[in-house]
């Protein structure tokens, strides 16, 4: 398989490595998100499929993957959304069918209701809009100033194997495991501590949800059915916002489905993305 061609893009001053394949002049492109602890090489078990019908574009969100990781940045919901707009921008997306995980989730939605002309279609895997949501325990550690620190600070290469296999149906492949370790410096590690602690994950649930709901775009659902962090009843919650959802269940999977499955994540996902391509635009 052939690298996927990566450009720098800058917005405000931050730099984010964009992943980028299939038709470069198109306006319509899919959008893949990654969320915590990414970066965009969670894509690359789609995004050859993908470029075979259309643009295909994945960021490095701040603080992950190669991407800048400035002390300043708000590293919000809405400042990750900003940031994703000022890529779409810059690069002449118009159209956006987006595929989001983790926290891409929220920052996706975000910047969905902030640009509704612009945003086409929506595919959830283990993510989404989360009402009655109770972080899960590393979240709330991460949350806990001074114990946050003293957690990330001490967290080492093995130890990060054993918390992310214990809560996974399957091990995961240490090169993904791997890829997360090498990523995490400090300016990684202050990213995703800001983010955590400037979310309150209710607040956001009443807001996306109707605005969303308004929207009514296709969406489809995809989720591990052994999510350790996301449970599994969050999936057909996502009804309540996007009604007409299809909704997946990956068996024996965990919260990287695409990592415990790929083949069962990749079927459906470019069944529904090769189906909003080729609608004709509302």
């Amino acid at each position: 398989m052939s690298p996927v061609p990566i450009r720098q893009v800058v917005v405000r001053g931050v730099r984010s490595p964009v992943s980028e394949a299939g038709a470069s002049e198109a306006t319509e492109a899919v959008v893949l998100v990654h969320g915590n602890p990414g970066p965009a090489r969670d894509w690359d078990f789609a995004i050859p499929s993908i470029a075979e019908f259309a643009r295909v574009i994945a960021p490095d969100m701040p603080g992950y993957g190669s991407a800048d990781r400035p002390r300043e940045l708000p590293y919000t919901v809405k400042g990750y959304a900003d940031h994703l707009a000022g890529i779409l921008d810059q690069i002449g997306v118009s159209r956006a069918h987006l595929v989001l995980h983790d926290f891409g989730g929220p920052w996706g939605l975000q910047w969905a209701i902030d640009n509704p002309t612009a945003f086409a279609s929506v595919t959830l895997i283990d993510t989404g809009v989360l009402t009655g949501y109770r972080w899960h325990k590393f979240a709330k550690v991460w949350r806990t100033p001074i114990v946050g620190e003293l957690f990330q600070a001490t967290t080492t290469r093995a130890g990060l194997r054993l918390f992310l296999n214990r809560d996974n149906p399957k091990p995961l492949p240490d090169e993904f495991i791997d890829r997360i370790y090498k990523d995490s410096d400090r300016g990684m590690k202050r990213a995703v501590l800001k983010l955590y602690r400037s979310t309150d994950i209710a607040e956001l649930a009443a807001q996306l949800s109707p605005a969303l709901r308004a929207l009514d775009r296709p969406a489809l659902v995809i989720w591990g059915e052994a999510d350790a962090y996301l449970p599994l009843e969050f999936a057909e919650r996502q009804r309540e916002t996007f009604p007409g959802a299809e909704v997946v269940t990956i068996a024996g999977a965990g919260h990287w489905p695409f990592v415990d499955d790929p083949d069962a994540v990749r079927e459906p996902l470019l069944g529904f993305l090769r189906t909003q391509i080729t609608a004709p635009v509302a």
